[in-house]
């Protein structure tokens, strides 16, 4: 179906929600992604796709790691009822009517599948104004952004340098390490790799929420002594009193917020500026209008945005991209290098990671997303 012709934008009294489709993929990675919660050799998504009477197509996505089917249930049995025949553009309205589908406070898999329909509302909305997203967030006009390579895994010495190595082979001028306990390896990990990328590469680190209090602690006289740039995720999200105290006692900035569903979690952390960087997910913080809220809510604060990507697909970075190009807070987004089908195979837009160069990749200046979903390739990788 022909959504639009060339850039033109298309004039309607209405965008009328006409279908939403919620696509269940998976897909084996090329190589296991390995952190300290283990080791990911196979991962999922929801791929949304959402219809209009006026024949705009838009596409979303749903940070759906397991179980994606589970989700798409959900897409297709509370949000779908409260979107069909409703007026596409109203994506606020829309957004908290799809909040009120399940009850209790906001997160979990109601928030990452509202952000699915989100991210493809604000796609039809590009689309029909003939604008990229980008341009429609109101934002500060970049047309490149800075990105760093993700990641070096926690894996052997040796694999570990060839990673690092090959980062800094392709152009890349800052680079995510991934470290877990033991704390004196993951210290060790540290100095190695400050050692072999030398001064000039920018490294930060990731812990996925490995260590207690006294443990990060320690890890951070560590990156402090070797210059890292920021310390990712050291305790549990919802350890807010621990982010507090290690921020007392840690001289690295603090980063964190890909597990933050809604602002409201993540308000007491930038208010208080604990954290220096903020880093939500647009597949799961509610799509592009929640994620949007988050980074202004941190800029009042002077606290910066890097958007997360992680094992997500292509139309989650290409939505961080666009938010990025826009945001006045933005600091660096990730750039994920798995060479993974969700980002190499899912449309006609090659992944950040074979785009970039020298740390910096191309805001795409096509209307809405800016890509073209490959259908057959969303056929091939249907969970089964």
């Amino acid at each position: 179906m022909e959504s639009m012709r060339g850039s033109d934008p298309i004039v309607a009294e209405s965008l009328k929600i006409a279908e939403v489709i919620a696509h269940p993929l998976s897909q084996t990675l090329p190589k296991p992604t390995v952190t300290s919660w283990g080791v990911y050799e196979k991962v999922s998504l929801v791929l949304v796709e959402v219809r209009t009477t006026e024949g705009i197509v838009g596409v979303g996505e749903t940070l759906a790691r397991f179980s994606p089917k589970a989700y798409v249930e959900l897409i297709e049995g509370s949000l779908t009822p409260r979107l069909l025949g409703q007026d596409a553009r109203n994506i606020g309205a829309l957004w908290q009517s799809m909040r009120r589908a399940l009850s209790g406070r906001a997160g979990g898999m109601l928030i990452e599948a509202i952000a699915g329909v989100d991210i493809a509302l604000w796609d039809i909305l590009g689309k029909a104004a003939g604008q990229p997203v980008a341009k429609l967030l109101g934002g500060v006009g970049r047309d490149r952004i800075d990105v760093y390579a993700a990641a070096v895994n926690w894996v052997d010495d040796k694999a570990a340098d060839a990673e690092l190595d090959r980062y800094v082979d392709e152009g890349f001028t800052r680079i995510k390490v991934k470290i877990a306990r033991p704390v004196r390896d993951a210290c060790k990990r540290i100095e190695r790799i400050r050692k072999r990328a030398g001064d000039v590469i920018g490294l930060c680190v990731d812990a996925n929420w490995a260590y207690n209090l006294d443990e990060a602690v320690e890890v951070g006289s560590a990156l402090s002594a070797y210059g890292y740039f920021w310390f990712e995720e050291p305790l549990q999200p919802e350890n807010e009193q621990g982010y507090e105290e290690l921020r007392r006692r840690c001289d690295v900035p603090l980063a964190a917020g890909e597990s933050n569903f809604t602002l409201d979690q993540a308000q007491r952390l930038i208010a208080n500026r604990t954290l220096s960087v903020l880093q939500p997910d647009v597949a799961r913080a509610g799509g592009i209008t929640e994620t949007r809220r988050i980074a202004d809510y941190a800029a009042a604060h002077d606290i910066r945005y890097a958007p997360h990507i992680g094992m997500s697909g292509i139309v989650c970075e290409t939505a961080s991209v666009h938010l990025a190009a826009a945001m006045p807070n933005f600091a660096v987004m990730e750039c994920e290098c798995d060479a993974s089908p969700f980002k190499t195979s899912l449309a006609d837009l090659a992944p950040g990671c074979r785009r970039q160069k020298s740390g910096t990749l191309d805001v795409p200046d096509r209307p809405g997303l800016g890509i073209e979903i490959d259908w057959d390739a969303v056929k091939k990788l249907k969970a089964e």
